[in-house]
């Protein structure tokens, strides 16, 4: 469970966190292949990436639940192997944007449009 209520953002204490910040995309991917591979990726859950360009994210098996991408340059990203609930995409640019199967069309017009916090459907039984 995570210790920040929803809707809180927060400063994230790690190195990758503050190229990303930097928006130094080729830096971040590089220096997030290494800690794949040993497996010791930092949670970006709850972070601020308002208004960065972030176009060329390896986002593969990234933690980005309940984070703020408000005025974000997502264009082309892969998000479908990371995990992006309760994330807010108001006024993003996601042309190209490939998103987890399990987020419907309209959870992502909603939060592109009103900045509702994108939920993922239901898996059926």
């Amino acid at each position: 469970m995570d210790e920040f209520q929803d809707h809180e953002l927060h400063h994230i204490d790690h190195p990758l966190y503050e190229i990303l910040r930097s928006e130094d995309i080729k830096a971040f991917n590089a220096e997030k292949a290494k800690l794949s591979e040993q497996n010791e990726l930092p949670s970006f859950a709850h972070g601020d990436f308002r208004g960065l360009d972030l176009r060329g994210l390896d986002a593969k098996g990234l933690d980005f639940r309940h984070a703020y991408f408000r005025g974000t340059d997502l264009r082309g990203i892969d998000f479908s192997k990371s995990r992006v609930e309760g994330a807010s995409i108001a006024s993003a640019k996601i042309s190209g944007c490939y998103f987890p199967h399990r987020l419907e069309a309209d959870e992502i017009v909603m939060s592109l449009n009103h900045g509702t916090r994108m939920r993922y459907a239901l898996l059926p039984k």
